[in-house]
């Protein structure tokens, strides 16, 4: 039986770098993970040759972890979708670009991007400048799949349908060299119905392809479905519910797709393994909550 795919966000920190990063997924029992490769607020950055990416990648293989299955999640702080500042917009390309090598550099191949906020700007010009911002920094050089993430629709957040995301695939030069990220609580707060998941993986493929979808971040959400809020929940303590969500990590038709577990802390603890073991386990831990009090 193929082990599940499944990991969370962790850290990176200094003095271990990515060997921590690593060490951190193992102690989740995790057999993929997420990490930004610098503070997602700044564009500080340490050199890659300081990240200790050799010794990762070892233990990595050590422990059966596919380099090709990790993922890094691009900063907040890159708007593509920003017509309104030009400086923020130029900011974005050139930090993109930056992070694109970096992610070659470090060997991943999956790099997560939120497309962008219009800033008032309204929709179409919002659009227009993510794909300029992208046909910008994609080469046919470049090696590593941009997963466009979906987005729940605060503020002025692009991104929020397959439409827009269609929308924005269709017109990149290069769009072979782009994907999706699919987020449970995202999809949930932007309106869509994620108990019915195949139905959504089915206009997933009709408008832009099931084979685009690189990365799967699982999510309960504290907000009813159509908020617009993106109010991340531990996993079976929210509006989606563990039973939902573990029909989505277990679906074949995403069994090579990475699922990443973005939720809170529980009293400065992570919950991570417990909640790789729910669904490992096929059963919700009601006490998850009171195990990490």
């Amino acid at each position: 039986m193929t082990k599940l795919l499944i990991g969370s966000h962790v850290g990176m920190k200094a003095r271990k770098f990515l060997l921590g990063s690593v060490e951190e997924a193992l102690s989740y029992n995790a057999t993929t993970f997420m990490f930004y490769t610098g503070a997602p607020q700044n564009t500080r950055r340490k050199p890659v040759s300081e990240l200790r990416v050799d010794e990762a990648k070892a233990l990595m293989k050590e422990y059966g972890i596919d380099l090709n299955n990790i993922v890094v999640h691009a900063p907040y702080i890159i708007n593509l979708g920003n017509t309104v500042k030009k400086e923020t917009y130029e900011l974005a390309v050139s930090f993109l670009k930056e992070e694109i090598r970096r992610v070659e550099e470090i060997g991943a191949t999956r790099l997560v991007l939120h497309p962008g906020a219009h800033v008032k700007a309204g929709e179409e010009a919002g659009l227009n400048a993510i794909i300029d911002g992208l046909n910008e920094v994609l080469t046919p050089d470049t090696r590593v799949t941009i997963a466009l993430e979906t987005m729940a629709g605060k503020g002025t957040e692009l991104g929020t349908s397959f439409d827009q995301l269609a929308y924005i695939i269709d017109h990149v030069n290069l769009s072979d060299q782009l994907g999706l990220c699919l987020d449970t609580c995202h999809l949930n707060d932007a309106g869509y119905d994620v108990t019915q998941f195949d139905d959504i993986l089915d206009e997933v493929d009709q408008k832009i392809g099931l084979d685009r979808v690189k990365v799967i971040h699982v999510n309960d959400s504290k907000n009813p479905r159509g908020a617009h809020k993106d109010r991340h929940e531990n996993i079976g303590y929210g509006t989606i519910g563990f039973d939902t969500l573990n029909k989505i990590v277990h679906n074949p038709r995403l069994e090579n797709v990475p699922k990443i577990l973005e939720t809170p802390y529980i009293n400065d603890q992570p919950p991570y393994k417990e909640e790789i073991e729910m669904f490992e386990n096929n059963t919700f831990n009601d006490h998850l909550k009171q195990d990490l009090s």
